[in-house]
């Protein structure tokens, strides 16, 4: 494998923290200095500008997502069990996502609206008059874990223990690739088949009954219902999706508001800008910015060759601040930024299935904030950020209230 200027002075490691505590100037240079760029110790190509990882996104022939979307996973040669749709390709992808696509429309996120308010207000109803919050403990990990188990049907004094478990599966140790060799991907499912066998007795209206009894066409053209395992690993991957990611989103939301306190004071003013600003966090900030894709025929960037059996990582971090898509220049935040394609839900066919959800839940958690708290400071000395594979967001993200 040729090596693409290993030996310049650009480093971009996905498993150093340092790097990860602020990868935006090091991904600013890989845009514009090394737009294809190779790193040497874990073997890997990255694409950083928005055009090319936009259009690698989509093209899922030649960069798959069947063996996994996170290096490491990539790497192990693990078997993927079933039910994971983000690690499919078409056709078996089209048909499975078919079946969430149906429960995940904007017009059923909306019929929830309410309940997710109430859920926003049991948590900060309680913190008006203490001087302060946090994000994350008070909010991010509470409200999004209420929303999700109420959709699936996980009772409401389980949820906490099934947050907490997800989140430990996701951590990183500093400075080395992990090793997947051991990881039980079906024995992290295991802990939802209570759940199942008694929702398989006890349907009601919720997600997981909706599993349970929906029958599609598979690829041989059986009409049938889904396995025992294909439940359980939707029922993980939706979990475990609809925690991570808003959880991270209300974090961002809290510290880069508080970085820029004038629009903070112009959504106080005017609460029609809040879903524009939650499209502009989401742009500057992206729960995911970084996904991995398996080579399976030989492509080109900017004259060299990424060979077959190659990974590629798609830097979606970078590429949303590429000025190339959002001119006059992406770094800087602005909750007036005309509206433009991003990518922090993807593109293609794995387009986010609960972009919608995220969207509402987002918006009602900065509504209900501005409500109580129409004005914070973050502290960040006592903010800790959670390294992980698949997301980068805020463990804590302490606020005081002005």
């Amino acid at each position: 494998m040729s090596t693409i200027e290993s030996e310049s002075e650009i480093y971009y490691d996905p498993y150093d923290f340092e790097i990860d505590t602020n990868p935006y100037p090091i991904w600013r240079r890989l845009r514009e200095e090394q737009p294809l760029y190779y790193n040497e110790r874990y073997d890997f190509f990255a694409l950083s500008r928005f055009d090319d990882v936009e259009r690698s996104l989509v093209a899922w022939k030649a960069q798959s997502s069947a063996k996994g979307t996170i290096l490491e996973l990539i790497r192990s040669g693990m078997e993927i069990p079933p039910g994971s749709i983000i690690f499919e390709d078409p056709p078996g992808h089209d048909l499975h996502r078919s079946l969430l696509s149906r429960v995940f429309t904007p017009r059923k996120m909306n019929a929830i609206e309410d309940k997710v308010r109430e859920f926003c207000a049991h948590s900060l109803d309680p913190l008006v008059g203490t001087g302060g919050f946090d994000f994350i403990a008070d909010l991010g990990a509470q409200m999004p874990m209420r929303t999700i188990g109420m959709l699936l049907g996980i009772p409401e004094q389980d949820q906490e223990a099934l947050r907490d478990r997800i989140d430990e599966g996701l951590k990183l140790e500093e400075g080395k690739m992990p090793d997947m060799s051991s990881f039980d991907a079906a024995g992290q499912q295991h802990v939802f088949e209570d759940y199942i066998d008694w929702r398989a007795k006890h349907p009601s209206d919720d997600l997981m009954t909706e599993l349970l009894e929906a029958e599609y066409e598979d690829e041989e053209g059986t009409r049938r219902r889904l396995t025992r395992a294909e439940v359980l690993g939707y029922i993980n991957l939706i979990a475990a999706a609809g925690n991570e990611t808003t959880t991270r989103l209300i974090g961002w939301t809290g510290k880069v508001l508080a970085e820029h306190p004038d629009q903070l004071r112009q959504l106080a003013a005017d609460r029609t800008l809040v879903p524009k600003a939650i499209e502009e966090i989401l742009r500057f900030e992206p729960p995911s910015p970084v996904q991995a894709r398996y080579i399976t025929e030989d492509v080109e960037f900017y004259g060299q060759t990424v060979p077959e059996g190659s990974i590629m990582m798609m830097l979606i971090g970078a590429a949303v601040r590429d000025h190339r898509q959002f001119p006059p220049d992406g770094e800087v935040f602005d909750i007036h930024r005309e509206q433009r394609q991003h990518l922090a839900f993807s593109v293609g066919t794995h387009y986010c299935l609960g972009s919608a959800l995220a969207r509402l839940e987002g918006r009602i958690a900065l509504e209900e904030i501005l409500k109580r708290f129409p004005e914070w400071d973050v502290d960040l000395e006592n903010a800790h950020l959670s390294p992980t594979s698949t997301v980068r967001g805020w463990e804590s993200m302490p606020a005081v209230v002005k």
